[in-house]
């Protein structure tokens, strides 16, 4: 498998296979296991310290995003759970060499999942229009062909959800929004409607918890796959983090602008100030955060967290 080229670690009964910006893929190291995993056919997914933003893994990363990250996903698996199934197996740590669980030196900051067959969709769902949405709005009145009322700025809430799906790109490129006719025509009809109507049900069910503890779910990025023992449709990755997710801060919220947020919009912002000096249409690569910028993106991913789940985090 390709991925980027980043140092990983070596754990035990485990061997690396993938990089993307932020995660670290292995599968079961059968040599030391004696065999096949106990779980079957599993991958560990690990959560790094690393942060990307318009395409970019930044330097250096943020520390604690990666426990974050799996323990708010977690969370939310565990709230959608009667909604879709997901892949998550075990996050019991390993107690002894050869039992296949999570090695000590990444337990809080990865899971055992079933591998899926991943579809090349990106699961977008809106309630809210800002970014790349806000833009392709103000050229032609729709997002992903799905057109909306006249008079709509940046923040502006929109009367429902809308399912405004991307097609994967590979690692250091940009995903191309596409409509819902493109996914139908890459994947069916019948995973299309099921891949619609799941991210628009764990939207709206998202939306509400987050809005009950003061925080606005303005948009998120879902990925699903099939078990390929059983054909079902699973949500897989991550789930409604800073990292694939706006949060805004509900009594804040005011439509016409930029909204203050709990997610890597921070980054996003200095990246583009005259601050960071750095042209994003130069093809270089970023400058190094500084230390407030990245004392700030943590305090924001904490935040996330304890409002969301009304629990502390020890990092």
């Amino acid at each position: 498998m390709t991925g980027l080229n980043i140092p990983t670690q070596n754990l035990p009964d485990w061997r690396h296979v993938y990089s993307g910006k932020v995660r670290d893929l292995y599968e079961p190291d059968t040599d030391a296991l004696g065999g096949p995993h106990p779980h079957g056919d599993v991958v560990l997914v690990v959560a790094s310290d690393r942060v990307s933003a318009y395409d970019h893994v930044l330097s250096p990363g943020i520390p604690g995003k990666g426990k974050v990250l799996t323990q708010l996903s977690l969370w939310w698996f565990d709230q959608l759970d009667d909604v879709v199934g997901n892949h998550v197996v075990s996050t019991d740590m390993s107690s002894t060499p050869g039992d296949g669980l999570i090695p000590e030196e990444v337990h809080g900051r990865a899971m055992i999942c079933r591998r899926l067959n991943m579809f090349p969709i990106e699961c977008v769902v809106r309630g809210y229009l800002t970014g790349s949405g806000l833009v392709e709005y103000q050229q032609d009145g729709a997002v992903c062909g799905v057109y909306l009322p006249e008079g709509l700025e940046d923040g502006s809430r929109l009367e429902g959800p809308i399912f405004t799906p991307a097609a994967k790109a590979e690692v250091g490129e940009h995903d191309e929004n596409i409509t819902y006719s493109d996914v139908a025509q890459q994947v069916g009809l019948a995973a299309a409607e099921l891949l619609r109507d799941h991210t628009i049900t764990i939207y709206a069910r998202a939306e509400e918890i987050a809005r009950s503890r003061g925080v606005i779910l303005a948009d998120t990025k879902l990925e699903f796959g099939t078990d390929p023992a059983t054909g079902e449709i699973l949500l897989g990755d991550e789930v409604l983090t800073p990292d694939s997710s706006r949060f805004w801060d509900a009594r804040q919220w005011r439509p016409g602008g930029a909204q203050p947020s709990f997610d890597k919009q921070f980054i996003r912002d200095w990246l583009t100030s005259p601050e960071s000096g750095w042209d994003r249409a130069s093809g270089a690569q970023p400058p190094l955060l500084p230390e407030h910028v990245i004392t700030a993106t943590q305090e924001r991913y904490i935040e996330a967290y304890t409002r969301l789940t009304g629990q502390v985090i020890e990092l």
